[in-house]
């Protein structure tokens, strides 16, 4: 009777240790039904002008969106920069707060290259209207002004379109 009860204990381990194994390597496998709702999201394409005349080069510094073709992001919403450039080689380089009001609230990061005007700033996530907010922003310097940059971007939503 042992002989036939220990190999029949050792598969039932081996099973329950292959599925926990999986469950940890794979945190997105579950036992469990699948959810209804759906977790794909679309890349689409935004554009905002963001104004800075009130950029101080300083941590704690912002500039305001000028103009916005997301709903999400009105005009009026505000990027803060928690670092200040680094002026020895001309690159602001800062984790930033996209404040679109009202508790909508986006976390990323800015690199900036102070000569060109060129960068990227991408968007982790947020808060609010902006939950699950995803976007990767090319920055180039407006044509004509030095205090305006475009912000083009695509981005998604996990769980729908604030748009």
């Amino acid at each position: 009777m042992k002989i036939i009860v220990v190999p029949i204990l050792f598969a039932i381990i081996l099973i329950v240790g292959s599925i926990i194994t999986v469950l940890f390597q794979h945190p997105e496998a579950s036992v469990t039904a699948a959810s209804p709702v759906p977790t794909q999201s679309r890349n689409r394409k935004f554009h905002l002008v963001q104004e800075c005349s009130e950029y101080k080069e300083t941590a704690g510094s912002f500039c305001t969106i000028a103009s916005s073709d997301l709903a999400a992001i009105p005009t009026g919403s505000k990027v803060f920069y928690s670092q200040p450039p680094i002026t020895s080689i001309g690159l602001l380089d800062s984790n930033i707060v996209l404040d679109a009001g009202q508790g909508n609230r986006g976390i990323g990061r800015c690199t900036l290259d102070g000569a060109s005007h060129v960068g990227l700033c991408t968007i982790s996530d947020g808060i609010g209207k902006l939950a699950g907010l995803q976007a990767r922003v090319d920055v180039s310097g407006a044509p004509g002004d030095s205090l305006k940059f475009d912000w083009r971007a695509t981005y998604s939503f996990p769980r729908g379109d604030a748009n």
